[in-house]
């Protein structure tokens, strides 16, 4: 049976409402309490959150649950999610929690959990905190919060941890940073000057709702126009909760996730770590990484849509590289979950190093046309179960043989189809999009 309230991102929703309201999150922290009092006598685990105004109190309400359970919780404050990933492992934590939606507006927000390896509990584990919240639930619970107090020390070991990562300062670097007034307002400009870099910011003054508001890493407009006005070196902008990081040349053009890929997966392949000269990332990679990646003799794998995914992928076979298009990248040797802060300082590192920009360093990253087409479906009938549809896919892969490739999926959480083709002929990318989604109106479209 699958999970209702964890999705490969932890529990999210809006907050107040139904999994995110009063009873169902402190019941979250009784069963994480129940859960972590067997790996050790006196457990502690770690809260984290985000600028959103509901983050304060979630993060109480979490600690009143676990507190029920004679469990000890320290507070992190305003902190990103990879920072709570990392002090979790390297510190006494069985566990930690950081509320966060990422990406998604104010009104959202989610539970993410790590356990003391770094990583996301195994699904178990949130299997067993399932069950366990919808017993208490059932019996009736009453909510209760512990009031927090923010253990300043923690973001500081995060901090000192990331510059301990640095071989090559930026001393007189200029750099426009969008920290999307998230997670990430007070530690990247301080990250950023304490390493030499002369640091312009955007988008660091929170009010609770405003975070992730037509800024940040979704919104590169005000971005790409402070770096060519202010003569930046380069750019970067963070989401929400700052696992992602997108980046912007001097030039003003937008470098995403899959130029970051073939620019470090270069990079690491001279230098000999780059095990298996392989890289991992999804199947909304762009093709012209993978042709790039070739040309330089490297492997690129892909998995389905998340980071998680790539994760497990990246385990399973040993990389040390991989990532997604949309700025979550996981530099494996460093750290175990994707990482915004992270991934600017190998960025801005191996540019300083080469002394070359952005533009140069992803100069050949050919982006080929993409068309992605989201057709309304009255169910999730198999696509080879539908002889039409099954035909114009064959088609159409046949038609652009291995100058380009169709991907046809359905949402995850929505009753769409998602139709993606991707080729050099702009006209091909639209004729033969276009020729699958008519095929699949016509046997299951609203």
């Amino acid at each position: 049976m699958g999970k209702e309230l964890f999705g490969t991102d932890g529990i999210r929703g809006v907050a107040g409402g139904y999994p995110l309201d009063a009873a169902t999150v402190y019941a979250f922290g009784v069963a994480l309490g129940d859960d972590t009092r067997k790996l050790a006598d006196d457990p502690q685990i770690l809260i984290g959150a985000d600028t959103r105004e509901s983050s304060g109190w979630l993060a109480e309400t979490v600690a009143g649950g676990l507190e029920s359970k004679a469990v000890r919780v320290r507070y992190a404050g305003v902190i990103t999610t990879p920072g709570v990933a990392w002090l979790t492992r390297t510190g006494p934590f069985v566990a930690g929690v950081m509320i966060s939606a990422s990406h998604n507006p104010y009104q959202d927000n989610g539970l993410k959990v790590f356990g003391h390896s770094g990583f996301k509990l195994p699904d178990a584990d949130e299997d067993a905190i399932e069950r366990e919240i919808f017993a208490l639930l059932k019996s009736g619970v009453s909510p209760r919060v512990a009031p927090l107090t923010i253990d300043e020390g923690l973001d500081r070991q995060y901090l000192d941890y990331l510059v301990s990562t640095v071989q090559t300062r930026f001393d007189g670097v200029k750099l426009a940073v969008d920290c999307g007034n998230g997670a990430s307002f007070k530690l990247a400009p301080e990250l950023l000057r304490r390493l030499g870099a002369k640091v312009s910011t955007m988008c660091t003054d929170p009010d609770g709702r405003n975070i992730n508001q037509g800024c940040g890493a979704l919104h590169l407009e005000g971005l790409a126009k402070k770096v060519v006005a202010e003569s930046a070196d380069f750019g970067v902008a963070f989401d929400g909760d700052a696992d992602r990081a997108i980046f912007v040349s001097s030039s003003g053009k937008i470098v995403n996730g899959d130029g970051v890929l073939l620019a470090a997966g270069r990079a690491l392949k001279e230098a000999g770590r780059l095990p298996g000269d392989t890289v991992v990332s999804t199947v909304m990679s762009n093709l012209g990484l993978e042709k790039a990646l070739e040309r330089a003799g490297i492997r690129m794998l892909r998995t389905q849509v998340g980071d998680k995914y790539v994760l497990e992928e990246m385990e399973r076979i040993g990389a040390r590289l991989g990532g997604e298009q949309s700025g979550h990248v996981i530099f494996r040797d460093f750290a175990t979950t994707g990482d915004g802060l992270l991934t600017a300082l190998r960025v801005f590192e191996l540019a300083v190093r080469e002394r070359r920009g952005l533009d140069e360093l992803t100069a050949d990253l050919s982006v080929y046309p993409q068309k992605l087409i989201n057709i309304k479906v009255r169910e999730k009938r198999p696509f080879d179960g539908m002889p039409q549809v099954a035909s114009e896919i064959r088609n159409v892969e046949r038609d652009l043989d291995t100058a380009g490739r169709v991907l046809v999926r359905y949402s995850g959480t929505e009753l769409l189809a998602r139709v993606m083709v991707e080729a050099r002929d702009q006209a091909m990318v639209d004729s033969g999009a276009g020729r699958i989604a008519d095929a699949i109106r016509r046997e299951i479209g609203i």
